[in-house]
């Protein structure tokens, strides 16, 4: 009937409501876990008087400082039950600088005091001792949603492999050039920790972008992301040789600018990544192979570039990343080097300035507060505050802690959003074997831990360059521990493709259509295969794609596009089983509802009126059956 679920969570009949004050009166916001710092919040607890409860308290900490109880008042009761409820000024609470906060509530009973014990950061149990505690995360009230980042998908381009366009000049050194586009096999490692040169090309670049402008916005797309497109050895370019030089088998500065002028006029952005962590071996900063013209760290202590990176034994023993030492890591708290990516005249400014929407940052953990300050700072006052920053973590963010410091990604001044890869494990485990649980956990704690702009603008990902395809992913042969020789030529049989094809289907509703920003992996629509890296980095297969894939892909951008609940809409789960997950998206006068069986039956759900499927577009009333491993989206008319 798709009646909403009690907005609170609760456990042995007891009720947790969170609220906050909007101009003078209490609206309820249990389903989040980060607030401005000018904001006024309510806990309210309501219990059965038969729990025998004398009275409670709330137990909060700032993170990693002890912490302090505050008692709970009782605030009204009526036959067999009351409530308390205790009310925080976070400003008053938080101080002037933004922080997070750890809290629990503590049911005095005698000698039997109950504890709350997280589960979700929504749900939770009830223990006889501390257990895992609610998050509370205080933000800068600046902290605000980007007005252009919600609509449409965004789109993960691999640059040398995704399309040609015009040919751009072809490098004078050992690089190779794979002219089997549509078979040829990328370069790998014969065994784990083999050396690879990775400098095969199959002759990708930025003119082939733009020449599928239309394929991208016949798919919804509104941003695309490119793989690093600075100067560097490789055909990846994690190594970046020189940051502000555009690489020249890309089509250069020329090519980009185009790029970002013929994207601008589809209403598409452009979004970068930045590779600030590390450089290449081979570069401009580090010149370990004196390919440059000027003294780099590695061939001269007296370079200016020396103290960008951390050297333990003068030349040949430095830092680099996870040991591997042709990309030298560099040292962000340097000021001089930090200086060239964020100061006046930088990296950030140059590109930012030429027109891109934003960065998306690698292994964000590794990198500094300090630069993501500096880095925040240089890319709003070039954008109107309007340029977003992702970073790549891997965990909940809002609670993240990296070589031994909790970072503050979400505070107000570092990150925008993240690449949300606790979601795409929790759609795989519901695709693949059927457990709504995991997927239910992981759309909770998120929503409940994330800033709500965070929580609209996450990158919602099943595929990228690191990770295996998703289609190989949901194949029933799946075998990742196959040696390399083996990974390189194996497909799936036309029976296991689909399958697969059956599974993505399922997978890329729920990546549509829960809270965030889809984003596909270049192919993925098509229906490439590929194992772990680099036999995830295929070439796009023009005129050879699954067309039935691609159409199932055009209709969910369309309705990412059409559909206002889609557009930073709220989020609610209605109901949810062991194999089966339903919720809502509003907005205004939009609601969508969207219902998912992962279970081996046929799952049926009341209806209150006449629905749509918004897939199928066939009608409904009094009742709706989802078939086995499917998913619908159900809109009422």
């Amino acid at each position: 009937m798709f009646t909403q679920l009690s907005n609170n969570a609760s456990t042995n009949n007891v009720e947790f409501i969170k609220e906050v004050k909007v101009d003078g009166s209490w609206e309820n916001a249990s389903y989040y876990g980060a607030f401005s710092v000018d904001k006024e919040i309510r806990f309210r607890i309501s219990i059965p008087t038969s729990m025998g409860v004398q009275g409670m308290v709330l137990r909060i900490n700032r993170d990693g400082e002890d912490y302090w109880d505050v008692p709970m008042n009782l605030t009204s009761f009526w036959p067999g039950r009351e409530e308390y409820s205790v009310e925080l000024n976070l400003r008053t609470l938080c101080g002037p600088v933004p922080a997070l906060f750890f809290y629990e509530f503590l049911f005095l009973r005698g000698l039997r005091t109950l504890f709350t014990s997280s589960i979700n950061n929504y749900d939770f149990s009830l223990t006889y001792s501390s257990g895992s505690k609610f998050s509370l995360l205080v933000h800068d009230e600046y902290f605000k949603p980007k007005e252009w980042f919600g609509k449409g998908i965004m789109y993960h381009v691999f640059v040398d492999r995704f399309a040609k366009g015009e040919i751009a000049p072809y490098r004078r050194d050992d690089m190779v050039i794979n002219e089997d586009w549509y078979n040829g096999v990328p370069q790998y490692v014969k065994n784990p920790g083999d050396k690879l040169a990775n400098n095969m090309f199959f002759g990708g670049n930025l003119r082939g972008i733009e020449d599928k402008l239309d394929y991208l916005e016949s798919l919804g797309t509104k941003v695309i992301y490119l793989s690093p497109i600075f100067k560097a050895y490789s055909n990846h370019k994690y190594d970046t040789g020189d940051y502000m030089t555009v690489d020249e088998m890309f089509g250069g500065e020329v090519a980009l600018r185009s790029l970002i002028y013929k994207a601008k006029e589809k209403g598409i952005s452009i979004i970068l990544d930045g590779v600030f962590n590390h450089t290449g071996d081979d570069s401009l900063y580090f010149n370990k192979y004196a390919k440059y013209l000027s003294a780099g760290a590695y061939n001269y202590d007296g370079s200016k570039y020396h103290d960008w990176y951390t050297f333990k034994n003068y030349p040949d023993e430095y830092e680099s990343w996870w040991g591997i030492d042709i990309m030298p890591k560099l040292n962000q708290n340097n000021p001089e080097c930090r200086n060239y990516f964020v100061g006046e005249g930088g990296v950030i400014e140059k590109y930012t300035k030429m027109g891109i929407g934003g960065w998306r940052l690698d292994v964000a953990d590794e990198l500094p507060d300090e630069f993501l300050y500096g880095l925040r700072e240089c890319v709003h006052k070039h954008t109107d505050g309007e340029g977003i920053i992702i970073g790549e973590v891997w965990e909940n963010a809002a609670v993240k802690s990296a070589y031994g410091k909790r970072r503050n990604y979400f505070h107000g001044r570092q990150l925008d959003s993240v690449m949300n890869y606790p979601l795409r494990n929790g759609i795989i485990d519901f695709v693949t074997c059927g457990s709504a649980e995991m997927l239910y956990n992981v759309l909770m704690e998120l929503y409940s831990s994330y800033p709500r702009c965070v929580s609209d603008s996450l990158m919602n990902i099943l595929g990228t360059h690191d990770t295996e395809r998703i289609l190989t992913v949901l194949g029933d042969n799946y075998r990742p521990d196959a040696p390399n020789d083996h990974l390189a030529v194996m497909r799936m049989t036309p029976h296991e493709k689909e399958k697969a094809i059956a599974r993505l289907k399922l997978a890329s509703i729920l990546q549509y259509t829960v809270y965030g920003i889809p984003s596909v992996y270049y192919g993925d629509e098509a229906g490439v295969e590929g194992y772990h890296d680099p036999f995830c980095r295929r070439t796009y297969p023009w005129g050879r794609e699954e067309k039935k894939l691609i159409d199932h892909y055009k209709r969910l951008g369309e309705l990412r596009n059409i559909e206002k609940a889609f557009d930073r809409g709220d989020f609610r789960v209605l109901d949810h089983g062991e194999t089966t997950l339903v919720f809502e998206r509003s907005k205004e006068d939009s609601r969508v509802v969207v219902i998912a069986n992962g279970g081996n039956e046929n799952y049926k759900v009341k209806l209150d009126g006449k629905w749509i499927d918004m897939l199928s577009y066939e009608s409904y009333e009094n009742f709706i059956s989802t078939k086995p491993h499917t998913a619908r989206i159900m809109k009422r008319i």
